[in-house]
């Protein structure tokens, strides 16, 4: 059977509601996270939808006939990005998000808390990992385009573009457990180093082909 054609294309503004649901559907490690969040934005408000407000000419979407069902979201300078996040973005969701309460064993908090926790208190990415490896990525696909190269497509696309704006390497993490990310990153040229509470994945630059 023939399978519908898929571009990929640069991001636009009205591809923001995709880069929501796209998370969502694929935010439990690879798979549907709608039943753990009663609000269906909370994982799309921390992982996909500040790169295409403060980054879009890093954010490029996989797009077949159905619509939109991939996305890769890059960030050149992280650090940067990190400042214009918590002086734009993370202050009216911190008031819209209470952070969960202080005495709160951290596995006892629902995701919504721990997300909620990752609002007040975001990631930093550190000073020796920022030299080596300044920009960062987020790439998520649907089912339907899983497993057929468009992944590999959409990193090669931002890769290009992280080069071509002068960037000596990106990083990506990858939550513990999802073994099926971590072993697509080492195929396509990734290779992972030591971290503590997550796989941390890097690609330099300066050293590719």
């Amino acid at each position: 059977m023939d399978r519908p054609p898929v571009r990929i294309r640069p991001y636009r503004p009205a591809d923001i509601d995709a880069l929501y649901q796209i998370c969502l559907l694929t935010g439990d490690r690879g798979q549907d996270a709608t039943s753990l969040y009663r609000d269906p934005k909370l994982l799309g408000h921390c992982f996909a939808a500040p790169y295409g407000l403060f980054e879009p000419s890093l954010a490029f979407v996989a797009e077949d006939t159905s619509g939109v069902a991939g996305y890769v979201l890059g960030a050149l300078d992280s650090q940067a990005f990190e400042k214009r996040l918590e002086s734009s973005w993370w202050p009216r969701l911190r008031a819209r998000y209470p952070e969960p309460p202080p005495g709160l064993p951290v596995q006892q908090r629902t995701p919504a808390e721990q997300l909620a926790q990752f609002i007040h208190h975001p990631g930093r990415t550190p000073d020796d990992l920022a030299a080596a490896y300044p920009s960062h990525l987020h790439i998520d696909l649907l089912p339907r385009l899983q497993a057929r190269g468009y992944g590999r497509q959409l990193i090669q696309t931002l890769t290009t573009a992280l080069r071509d704006r002068g960037s000596s390497g990106v990083h990506l993490h990858v939550t513990p457990g999802n073994d099926r990310a971590a072993s697509f990153y080492r195929h396509i040229g990734f290779t992972q180093i030591p971290a503590t509470d997550t796989h941390l994945f890097v690609m330099d630059f300066r050293n590719a082909g």
